[in-house]
């Protein structure tokens, strides 16, 4: 066993999240060979990587070096967030890796509590999570978050340090203006609010910012289009056809932009009553699976119209953090999962740079 050898068969050794071998996706970080022993080290793409795709992962290393003579493989895997540096003309924001945007057609269908509870669920998945409500005239997120326990405030250098909310670090609009306030203004005022929120905050070094956008296609979305790398857009849906033409504008939209669509989340799927167990499809039901399909992305998955989310939501505590270890709150784990795994393979794709494959000795 050489080598040569052992840089062939991890070549060969398919990741099991992104279906391309580990060397070309840069998963493969060094390998170390002493005598008939392999050690091996990875960087893991996302702390959303599923521990049960770790364990594929790694015994598929162990199969590959054993077959070529290795009596002993240690695999040691680190969390290193993939991402790809911003380019000189979107270099406003500082410090988050990667920008996702939860986006939807129209207004109603729970577009805030997706953003909420993904970003929430991204952060129980063990990354480190910021939230820009970028819903700037209709700010809902301070609502749905409750009380900080830090309150935004402004640093001595006259930065924004960003109020912490269930751990993640938050911004809106709604911080300063009163609650019954409107927010009446032009395009490029809220221009302007969007690059302070991104440029003047310090945010910190955060694995992914999640961006809750207003619904339609406006001015917010093409700002944040024109001033920073966003690595891709979920988009909220509610199943009947109404809201599903608007959702496919709104991926028109994206695709103008450049900006990839990571998967569709249907929302208010169905009712289960919770004393009988009779499910009835108020919203008709399947269109945005049904969508997805047509726009070639992935489904990301269904939430039921459930008191407990929203109740959550008005009282200050998403079903992430009030029931962790709810079936409703695994369905947003599932959908975090998905969306850092979509973002992972957008960057691991992306051939920026020649496969890396250090060799220790």
């Amino acid at each position: 066993m050489n080598e040569a050898q052992v840089k062939e068969a991890l070549a060969k050794v398919i990741d099991p999240a992104f279906d391309h071998d580990i060397v070309t996706y840069r998963i493969l970080r060094n390998f170390e060979i002493q005598g008939d022993d392999v050690l091996v080290r990875l960087d893991i793409p996302t702390a959303a990587y599923p521990v049960s795709l770790r364990k594929e992962l790694q015994s598929r290393i162990d199969t590959a070096l054993k077959g070529i003579g290795a009596k002993r493989v240690t695999v040691i895997a680190e969390v290193n967030t993939a991402f790809l540096p911003a380019p000189s003309d979107k270099a406003v924001l500082k410090g988050p890796k990667n920008v996702i945007a939860v986006a939807a057609g129209k207004g109603g269908v729970g577009k805030s509590t997706v953003a909420v509870n993904l970003a929430l669920a991204l952060q129980r998945h063990g990354a480190k999570v910021g939230l820009l409500d970028a819903d700037v005239f209709g700010p809902s997120i301070p609502t749905m978050l409750g009380s900080p326990e830090v309150p935004a405030q402004a640093s001595k250098d006259s930065r924004i340090i960003p109020a912490i909310h269930q751990g993640l670090k938050v911004i809106s609009v709604g911080f300063f203006v009163d609650k019954g306030e409107a927010v009446v203004w032009r395009g490029p005022m809220v221009h302007r609010l969007l690059q302070q929120f991104l440029g003047d905050v310090d945010w910190g070094d955060l694995d992914y910012l999640v961006c809750d956008l207003p619904p339609g296609t406006g001015d917010v979305q093409l700002s944040l289009s024109q001033l920073i790398p966003i690595a891709g857009a979920v988009m909220v849906t509610t199943p009947q056809e109404v809201s599903i033409v608007d959702v496919v504008k709104g991926i028109a939209m994206f695709e103008k932009v450049e900006i990839p669509i990571l998967g569709i989340v249907e929302n208010m799927s169905y009712y289960k009553c919770p004393a009988c167990g009779h499910t009835d499809e108020i919203f008709s039901h399947g269109g945005g699976k049904r969508l997805a399909q047509e726009v070639g992305t992935q489904f990301f998955g269904e939430i039921p119209i459930d008191t407990r989310i929203r109740f959550g939501g008005d009282a200050g505590v998403p079903v992430i953090a009030a029931s962790p270890d709810s079936e409703n709150a695994q369905r947003f784990m599932d959908i975090a999962t998905k969306a850092a795994l979509a973002v992972a393979k957008g960057v691991l794709s992306k051939p920026k740079r020649s496969p890396r494959l250090a060799v220790i000795k």
